[in-house]
């Protein structure tokens, strides 16, 4: 018997992955159909208390275990009436893009191979889409809090110079501050801890009523933290915040930012790709000023998870925050050791996925435009969510709707607690799969429309599923009930 990991039987191999394949297509194809999660029963959660499997099991078995096991108890997010978070809902290109990508099985960290010329393509289309110069670099990580830490880490440098990479702070004796929405992201808070700055030097700056930043606020700040003697050094922009969708006044942002010689970094993790609407991206004027942009493929684009992506204006700054001298990673003049600039002089990581092929096949077969229609389509169902809370006579909404969040409670009369009731039984009897969140200290409902599957028929469904929540909820859901 062969001690490699090849199939003993390739055309039996064969046979069961198209049959695989097949029902993973039946799958999206009737995304819409059963419930949108269901959640795993006890049984099937001991499943996974087995120990380490020392003997093989035959491919076709471990396949009737995914069916059963797996399959049907994921997050749900492929369905039309998943508005929880902001989850993308992944197309079936994409799909059998990760597919090839997996059977390729590249290490895109770096050398002189197709996958890097993938990546750096799609560097570029995202540079003509914000408006960025040619010399702009990007890169794929897993998402946009490793964007947002990544952007913070070159804005350090930009700050204190690349010898802070070996010297330290302490050897600066400077402290460096920050700026951010009062809605920003949890993961900005986080950078600043990771790369030793504190979150405590990230200013939370209050936001207007609609949840963006208020520029006077923040130029008053900085003031004060110059007088103070401390080193401002990065104003963090929100495209899109998590709780309402609201954008930062990003035109005003950056003039602050030539101002003051601050980096002004913009977390565009699913608003940024509004920018792929001609009727949504006047909304974003000021983003091509910015020096760096954290977003994410796999929200509002459906790229399959995970595709997010760090985009920096001054790739030479880039590039001098991460690339590394060790031996093992030298340039040779040809071979597989050639070329310039590999991902791993751009960030963190040297062994790599090929993420930038499912989102190059992603773009190649829909388009920019059809995904940016899907995008537009997105916020034209949450107006028409709204416009049905307005007229309900249990609901009412709880914030404008700037893009495509919607957040909303139950009207006076009932307890703010019934409002995660509501999402749970809604979630629990797999009707639809909101979310909560916070507004002015209650809680609210919160419905994310990123999923392209959704339609005005589905809002309706969802209407009426809120409906019948809050009646099934009852008396035990108002105020004043024992």
């Amino acid at each position: 018997m062969s001690d490699d990991l090849d199939p003993r039987d390739w055309p039996a191999f064969r046979a069961a992955s198209h049959a695989a394949l097949d029902r993973m297509i039946d799958f999206l194809e009737r995304a819409r159909e059963g419930p949108v999660w269901r959640k795993a029963p006890a049984e099937v959660r001991q499943h996974f208390q087995s120990p380490l499997p020392r003997r093989p099991r035959e491919f076709a078995e471990v396949l009737e275990d995914f069916e059963t096991n797996i399959k049907p108890y994921g997050v749900g997010n492929t369905h039309p009436l998943f508005m929880g978070w902001v989850h993308g809902a992944g197309t079936p290109v994409g799909m059998v893009a990760e597919m090839l990508a997996a059977g390729l099985n590249a290490n895109c960290g770096g050398r002189d191979h197709i996958g890097i010329e993938v990546e750096r393509q799609i560097a570029r289309w995202a540079a003509e889409l914000f408006g960025f110069p040619d010399g702009a670099t990007g890169l794929f990580v897993t998402g946009s809090s490793a964007a947002n830490f990544l952007g913070l880490l070159v804005a350090r440098d930009a700050a204190m110079g690349h010898e802070i990479r070996g010297a330290g702070f302490f050897a600066s004796g400077r402290q460096l501050a920050a700026y951010a929405s009062a809605h920003a992201h949890g993961c900005v808070a986080q950078a600043m801890e990771l790369a030793g700055i504190g979150s405590a030097h990230l200013r939370s700056i209050p936001g207007d009523g609609e949840g963006a930043m208020r520029v006077e606020l923040l130029k008053a700040a900085i003031e004060r933290d110059l007088a103070a003697g401390l080193s401002p050094f990065l104003i963090i922009g929100t495209a899109g915040t998590v709780d309402t969708g609201a954008i930062d006044p990003l035109q005003g942002l950056a003039r602050i930012a030539k101002e003051y010689r601050l980096w002004l970094h913009v977390d565009g993790a699913f608003g940024a790709l509004a920018a792929l609407s001609d009727i949504l991206k006047p909304r974003l004027v000021g983003l091509e000023r910015a020096d760096s942009i954290a977003f994410d493929f796999h929200k509002w684009a459906h790229v399959p998870y995970d595709a997010g992506f760090l985009l920096v204006r001054d790739g030479k700054m880039h590039r001098g925050t991460f690339a590394a001298a060790a031996a093992y990673l030298r340039r040779a003049s040809g071979g597989l050791a050639a070329g310039d600039i590999w991902p791993s002089d751009l960030g963190p990581d040297l062994s790599r996925g090929f993420r930038a092929l499912k989102t190059w096949f992603t773009f190649q077969v829909h388009g920019a435009d059809k995904i940016g229609r899907a995008i537009e389509a997105t916020c034209e169902n949450a107006r028409y969510l709204a416009e049905r809370l307005n007229g309900s006579a249990t609901f009412e909404l709880r914030a404008p709707v700037s893009l495509n969040i919607v957040c909303f409670a139950l009207k006076a009369g009932w307890r703010d607690e019934a409002n995660e009731a509501i999402v749970v039984d809604l979630q629990e009897r797999g009707l639809a799969a909101p979310s909560t969140t916070s507004l002015s200290g209650r809680p609210v409902i919160r419905a994310a429309i990123v999923n392209h599957r959704t339609t005005a028929a589905d809002i309706d469904q969802f209407v009426l599923a809120l409906d019948e929540a809050a009646e099934r909820l009852g008396a035990s859901g108002r105020s004043g009930a024992g």
